[in-house]
């Protein structure tokens, strides 16, 4: 798989494979295109470039990762972006994500615990003219509440159970997507509805294996991951 045609048909294909769980076969248009104008190979290493377009994680910095690009299109599609929207992304990373949500909505806060990858981030955005972008290195479990409430919000790190803060700083309205569950054991990809009189509900989706939101303020790991089709 060497181009982004094979990429979008690949997750085509993962959808149909899940749509046991989903309830349908594609995902919204908008997801898709934005899928295929974000250059994958700019946000890697040099010597993996050639496996941008492939379906599946790869290494990047301080020994993480970049999201499986099937992964990547169905949370965003689950945040249900408008373009007026403002989301928050919890866990940078490579700041892949953050910039396929950049052509969906009106702006992206994005924090990510590891200092480095959030310097970087924050160098490639500018470098590849995501200007609607900001990034913040912090302990992304407190979210980021100067910038609340959002109309969205993703976490790319499994939790115990949904974080507090986060539903807090969710707008009635809103969507919050993020995989629950223990490391090693099952864990499932959560959508939170934030009803627009507050009250909250939760749907699961997809069986999901992610690396944990660990509970230690300001040592938050976090790596992002990959679904496991069923």
């Amino acid at each position: 798989m060497d181009n982004v045609s094979d990429m979008i048909e690949a997750i085509e294909e993962d959808v149909r494979a899940t749509r046991g769980y989903l309830g349908r076969e594609a995902l919204d248009r908008r997801v898709m295109q934005a899928m295929a104008r974000v250059p994958r190979e700019r946000f890697l290493p040099a010597d993996l470039a050639h496996y941008a377009y492939c379906n599946r994680p790869l290494p990047i910095d301080c020994g993480q990762t970049i999201s499986q690009p099937f992964i990547v299109a169905l949370m965003t599609d689950l945040l249900q972006p408008d373009p007026d929207d403002v989301v928050l992304e919890i866990g940078t990373g490579s700041c892949y994500q953050a910039a396929v949500l950049s052509l969906l909505v009106r702006q992206v806060y994005t924090v990510e615990v590891v200092p480095e990858l959030a310097r970087n981030a924050e160098e490639r955005l500018r470098r590849l003219g995501y200007a609607n972008v900001e990034v913040r290195a912090a302990d992304g479990y407190y979210g980021w509440p100067e910038h609340a409430p959002y109309d969205g919000i993703i976490v790319t790190a499994a939790a115990p159970e949904v974080p507090e803060p986060l539903v807090a700083q969710l707008k009635p309205g809103g969507h919050l997507v993020i995989p629950i569950g223990l490391p090693r054991s099952h864990q499932e990809l959560l959508v939170v509805d934030k009803a627009l009189d507050g009250r909250v509900e939760h749907r699961s989706v997809l069986p999901v294996a992610f690396v944990p939101l660990t509970a230690d303020a300001g040592a938050r790991v976090r790596r992002q991951g990959v679904s496991r089709p069923q």
